[in-house]
């Protein structure tokens, strides 16, 4: 008899997870340049072919923690409440999530996210890859502000969208360089805020005539 679809799926799941974690635990370790793809394979006791079924590319080991977060924006404009502006959504969301010291703002002190944030910065090939990613994030945006504002013009909610997860990106990266120079996370959070409030007032002027 096959296996159930829920069964196989939570296998999949794990051979996943299990593949990424011994990946991520190599590369900080080693360096993310030292080890290679077969490396990997061998300590997670899995094919090459295997492991690029879950992972097309070797960066993708270390950036599938971000898959959760992929199109977030997207659906924080779509699910935001009524009336509320979407660069209002967003920046209650994003100060939402400052307080809760999700890692995703690069305000979380704790040792192994520093030690993760410290591998996809410190490594071009991983910093250029989440670049990459961040263009799906964009696309994903875009078409959020135009279903939001009814604006005919796709190209002025893209121009919004590109400059919204730019931001989001600087002003994850500016928290986390902080900490990464030795600061707690409690230290930074109010300057944490305060950037969060200036740069979503700096869009919202440039933004605020298109129903932002």
């Amino acid at each position: 008899m096959s296996e159930p679809v829920g069964l196989r799926a939570r296998k999949r799941e794990r051979t996943r997870r299990a593949i990424s974690e011994a990946a991520i635990a190599m590369f900080l370790a080693d360096g993310f340049d030292a080890v290679s793809v077969a490396d990997v394979a061998a300590a997670a006791e899995v094919s090459k072919p295997t492991l690029f079924r879950y992972f097309p590319t070797k960066e993708d080991l270390v950036l599938d923690r971000f898959a959760d977060h992929r199109g977030e924006a997207a659906r924080v404009v779509r699910g935001r409440e009524p009336d509320e502006k979407p660069l209002a959504a967003l920046k209650r969301h994003i100060r939402k999530a400052l307080d809760k010291r999700d890692p995703v703002t690069g305000l979380c002190d704790d040792p192994g996210v520093l030690a993760f944030n410290r591998l996809v910065f410190g490594t071009p090939s991983l910093a250029a890859r989440l670049a990459q990613l961040r263009t799906y994030d964009t696309d994903e945006l875009a078409e959020a502000f135009r279903e939001a504002t009814g604006e005919e013009n796709t190209f002025i909610c893209r121009l919004v969208a590109v400059q919204v997860v730019a931001v989001t990106h600087e002003l994850a990266h500016r928290n986390w360089a902080k900490l990464a120079g030795g600061r707690s996370a409690d230290d930074v959070h109010q300057e944490a805020v305060v950037a969060l409030t200036r740069a979503f007032a700096l869009l919202g002027k440039g933004a605020e005539k298109f129903g932002y």
